[in-house]
């Protein structure tokens, strides 16, 4: 069996790959057991930060609250 490098791994994932290591990363993955499930736990992985990232980009509300009320009161002062 050929032995694949976490690089060459996350480059086939993410489609990175050049054609002819995507197709020896496919054939390995017919014949692997263990490299079929280690590519299943990145892709576990790839999926749970993807999911991190959207939550993480997105103020929460209490935040936004926050920052207009102190615009809000920011304006009140300058136009006393």
């Amino acid at each position: 069996m050929q032995k694949f490098t976490q690089e060459q791994l996350m480059l086939y994932l993410y489609d990175e790959a050049s054609p002819i290591l995507s197709l020896a990363i496919e054939k390995a993955l017919k014949e692997d057991k263990e490299l079929s499930k280690e590519m299943a736990m990145l892709k576990r992985s790839k999926k749970q930060l993807e999911g991190l990232k959207k939550i993480s980009s997105t103020p929460s509300q209490k935040t936004i609250d926050a920052i207009l009320k102190y615009a809000k009161e920011g304006t009140a002062k300058k136009t006393k």
